[in-house]
């Protein structure tokens, strides 16, 4: 399931269903299906994912990403014919909402989903 995040701000902003809840709940957000950040929530909003993000790039891979690359590679590297692993990070993940977050607060704008 696809999120679309939008504000007068700036342009959607789309993401797994997944990726989306779990960056809603860091936020104190219950993720339905609909819900807003509100133009005064934008401020400790952007703290908070920065805060995140920062903490994110200080850590290696996550041991969840490292199965996953090592279920797909044989003892001998061999890579079962897959194309290399790209891992996307959670930074790359939630910048385009953290940009729609800050743009959202210079003007005072909310940002919602599922409308």
């Amino acid at each position: 399931m696809l999120v679309t995040f939008k504000s007068k701000a700036a342009a959607d902003v789309l993401m797994y269903g997944e990726h989306a809840r779990h960056i809603l709940e860091l936020l104190g957000k219950t993720a339905g299906e609909r819900g807003v950040i509100t133009a005064a929530e934008t401020g400790p909003a952007i703290a908070r994912l920065e805060q995140e993000i920062a903490e994110a790039r200080a850590h290696a891979l996550s041991e969840d990403i490292r199965h996953d690359v090592e279920a797909h590679q044989s003892a001998d590297n061999d890579d079962h014919e897959h194309e290399p692993s790209q891992p996307v990070s959670f930074p790359t993940r939630a910048y385009p909402l953290l940009e729609m977050l800050r743009a959202a607060n210079r003007g005072g704008h909310n940002v919602a989903w599922g409308i």
